[in-house]
């Protein structure tokens, strides 16, 4: 069965026009808008603290963390909102999307997680200056460490827990799983909940 290409419904600019006139939260999947839901206090607890500590780290080295209302240019004009980003690139204060991006962090929800771990992964892959994307579980402390191999071919990667250390000797900056998880309450599994009833 053959699948016919999408036809774009509007451009990048038009997009963006459209979603600043209609104020909600949205990405662009290079066709058309796509809303973004709402998140739970654990998904904002992780991502303030995946910002504060890349902002932290990265201080004076000429790189920069962003997230999650400036946009990432991935492919046939798609304009993705990440949870937190990092480059070492100039950026323009009025830029709607950040240029030279080194690094991606997604913070997964319920409804995410196809999204994230198929799509995203492909659209971010695409991009040759990405170097890592870093997927944060929501439900548990762990992440999954997408890195580029020696000959850029592909991704290779490596899941950590609360113990590990998320390393990324590029930008010279480490961070402790747990330290990302700092504050997050996980809900107990059902059979604990029900022991503890």
């Amino acid at each position: 069965m053959s699948v016919l290409p999408r036809r774009p419904g509007m451009t990048r600019d038009q997009f963006f026009a459209w979603a600043e006139a209609d104020g909600g939260r949205w990405e662009f999947d290079g066709f058309e808008p796509v809303a973004m839901t709402g998140g739970t206090v654990n998904h904002n607890q992780i991502c303030q603290n995946v910002l504060a500590a890349l902002r932290a780290r990265l201080r004076g080295s000429g790189c920069r963390a962003f997230g999650p209302d400036v946009g990432l240019a991935t492919v046939s004009d798609a304009v993705r909102y990440p949870d937190a980003m990092v480059t070492c690139t100039k950026v323009p204060g009025d830029a709607r999307v950040v240029p030279g991006v080194v690094a991606v962090f997604e913070v997964l929800s319920p409804a995410s997680g196809r999204i994230d771990r198929i799509i995203k992964l492909r659209e971010y892959r695409a991009v040759p200056t990405i170097r890592r994307y870093v997927i944060l579980e929501h439900a548990s402390a762990g992440l999954t460490v997408f890195t580029r191999n020696a000959e850029d071919a592909d991704w290779i990667a490596v899941p950590l827990t609360a113990e590990d250390t998320l390393h990324m000797a590029d930008l010279n900056i480490e961070i402790p799983v747990a330290e990302l998880y700092q504050d997050v309450e996980f809900p107990l599994p059902a059979d604990a909940a029900g022991r503890a009833g």
